[in-house]
């Protein structure tokens, strides 16, 4: 009889355990196409945490939801100049480091750059980093321009060369913060100016370019460049090799490579962040802990071909993206790269208007 009895007590915890398990939910807000598939099943599967899984496509959608009240979110990824604005808002709870042991897994280098829009790291930690630049079908690109490769934004931001590439489609980041800074650069001006004449003068140099883009999007020029369906796309160095890699299972004749352009480009990050009315905040910190763990940090990298902020995770990451110079970048292209601090909110409407000229034409 006792032996029934410790029996059932054992079962009875047991199932009380699963139940409080079942109850835990995390809810993350993320961008799309930005992580292993199986990592938050095996969160998951280890933790007992549900995971809810949301995605969106630029950083204006994210600030928007942010700012209007209570998101229901735990875990949200802005990129760092959207972060510094944030922070200033109060949207976000100071981390609460004893809560995150894999925080000794940092890459240190990568901190110090967030750290410019997060003074002393209070705030968020390094999920990802990356640049902007091109990424083209090689067939093609060739067939309207000649035997060249892209290496300048000259053969992308001037019109006349743009609209030799139209006729097989350009898609470009519907994200402000990389256009304007990109083209800032291109005119030889401050990437990170806030002046309204250079704003003017980036805004009309990319409004010329309109004509010659078939669509203005942040994530489905991935598909479109593996498919085929497109030549080119000013996009972001993970997700070009994601097409690479998508157009190879497909074995569809399609090659895509990316170029950093000569003159330089952005260098970006995003972040992990735990809103302050987050409603699982001890959920936020497990997953928060567990992407921070080596192993998951590099099978995300491997997955999503960015480079990750855990310094840890480059021995077990693929030696071929590992060794990629437009992921993890050599010193002469990071010599290269600017990066840019976030406007103020006037000048944020400005550009804003001015970014909606740029699509609209309006």
């Amino acid at each position: 009889m006792r032996k029934i009895l410790a029996a059932l007590l054992v079962f009875g915890a047991l199932s009380l355990a699963q139940a409080v398990a079942k109850d835990r939910v995390v809810n993350i807000f993320n961008w799309s196409d930005y992580i292993d598939a199986k990592t938050l099943d095996d969160f998951t599967r280890e933790t007992g945490i549900k995971v809810v899984y949301d995605t969106y496509d630029s950083n204006e959608i994210l600030e928007t939801r942010l700012l209007a009240g209570s998101t229901g979110y735990d875990v949200v990824v802005p990129s760092a100049t959207f972060l510094s604005r944030q922070i200033k808002a109060g949207i976000y709870q100071p981390l609460d480091m004893s809560k995150l042991p894999n925080a000794k897994n940092i890459w240190r280098e990568i901190a110090a750059k967030l750290a410019r829009y997060d003074p002393g790291n209070r705030y968020a930690i390094d999920y990802m980093w990356y640049t902007t630049g091109v990424a083209y079908d090689v067939g093609k690109v060739k067939e309207k321009l000649g035997d060249k490769a892209i290496k300048s934004w000259d053969q992308i931001l001037r019109p006349e060369n743009l609209k030799k590439l139209s006729s097989c489609g350009v898609y470009m980041l519907d994200s402000p913060e990389d256009m304007f800074a990109i083209a800032l650069n291109y005119l030889k001006l401050d990437p990170n100016s806030k002046k309204p004449e250079d704003l003017h003068r980036a805004e009309m140099l990319l409004a010329s370019l309109r004509p010659y883009v078939k669509k203005f999007h942040s994530s489905e020029y991935i598909n479109a460049l593996a498919n085929g369906d497109i030549c080119v796309a000013i996009g972001w160095s993970g997700d070009a090799f994601q097409a690479r890699n998508r157009a190879r299972e497909a074995n569809n004749g399609v090659e895509i490579a990316f170029s950093i352009p000569q003159e330089g480009t952005l260098i970006s990050l995003d972040a992990l962040a735990i809103p302050k009315d987050a409603p699982h905040p001890d959920e936020a910190y497990a997953l928060i802990d567990y992407l921070l763990r080596p192993e998951v940090a590099a099978r995300n990298t491997n997955a999503t071909h960015f480079a990750n902020g855990v310094a840890a995770s480059r021995p077990l990451i693929d030696p071929t993206i590992l060794s990629n110079p437009s992921i993890y970048l050599d010193e002469a292209t990071m010599n290269r790269l600017f990066a840019v601090t976030p406007p103020d909110l006037a000048t944020q409407k400005t550009i804003t208007r001015a970014w909606t000229h740029v699509k609209t034409g309006r």
